[in-house]
């Protein structure tokens, strides 16, 4: 028999996340969805996101919006609350009010950093920038409003195809300088945007709704430094020595989790699934940037 097709309305769609989703969508015929970015909602506002979802078949929410500029946060607490709590509000409401089911996308901002095993969904949250408060203050009210009716996937350091991430910069970098910096004590779990749209398709798509917190990242772990390292061994770039340094020695204006490994298990086995592998993501992602680049130059 066939399943009735699920109506998804994905926002901040022109972001790294949104687009991944909307390029695994178009491919998926279960779905019918609508992408929208500020130009075509203005999430921020109540009456806005009230008025789409009234003229709008949607059954899920999933909320790829999110103001990401962890340095600018510092001095823009204000604009980033908007986005990451406020905003996150008005889809909550109209949510509770619709019977919409809601996934909604967290960082590993919300810890610390001081720990030093993987962190579990129920390990105590500690935002150590504005950045991360403010995500944090979005997961809560989230909660608040929708406890049955929201999936919160926390994930970390993603990187995809498009727009700015570290993995492009990287790759800039290391073809136009000889030497770089990078620092060596923050380790973490680098995400291919691919991979969290799959398992938010997982979400969406398991018979049972399972609401509640998860952790969804690629396996392993690694520093920054070393992600560099592997970027450009992947790459081919071998003119660019890259060299470790401190966090204290590069100072930004945020301070940056030390150690914020994501334990994967509960996702895993409430979703029976397996995620891949970082470096094999990763080489994924250069292939697709080396394809698209050639296809340019065509």
């Amino acid at each position: 028999m066939n399943q009735p097709t699920k109506h998804i309305l994905i926002t901040g769609a022109r972001g790294q996340l949104g687009r991944e989703m909307q390029r695994l969508l178009d491919a998926d015929s279960r779905f019918e969805a609508i992408y929208t970015d500020v130009e075509e909602l203005d999430i921020t506002s109540g009456d806005a996101v009230n008025n789409f979802i009234a003229t709008h078949p949607v059954d899920f929410i999933v909320n790829c919006a999110a103001y990401t500029a962890v340095d600018r946060a510092e001095d823009d607490e204000a604009t980033a609350r908007l986005i990451n709590v406020d905003a996150v509000c008005n889809l909550a409401n109209v949510a509770a009010h619709r019977g919409i089911k809601v996934v909604h996308v967290s960082t590993d901002y919300v810890f610390d950093g001081n720990g030093c095993r993987p962190y579990r969904e129920d390990d105590p949250v500690n935002p150590i920038s504005a950045y991360g408060r403010t995500k944090l203050a979005g997961e809560q009210a989230l909660m608040s409003r929708l406890p049955l009716q929201a999936v919160i996937l926390r994930t970390a350091w993603l990187y995809s195809p498009h727009g700015k991430n570290f993995v492009k910069t990287m790759l800039e970098l290391g073809r136009t300088r000889n030497e770089l910096q990078v620092v060596f004590d923050q380790v973490g779990n680098p995400t291919s945007a691919t991979d969290l749209a799959m398992a938010i398709i997982t979400v969406i798509t398991t018979p049972e709704w399972h609401p509640g917190i998860y952790h969804v990242a690629n396996e392993g772990a690694i520093s920054w430094f070393d992600f560099t390292r592997a970027i450009h061994r992947l790459a081919g770039i071998t003119t660019c020595n890259v060299a470790p340094c401190l966090s204290d020695q590069f100072p930004a204006r945020a301070s940056r989790p030390h150690y914020s490994v994501l334990d994967k298990s509960k996702f895993k086995s409430t979703f029976g699934v397996t995620l891949p592998y970082w470096e094999d993501s990763l080489r994924q992602c250069i292939d697709r940037l080396n394809q698209s680049s050639h296809h340019t130059q065509e």
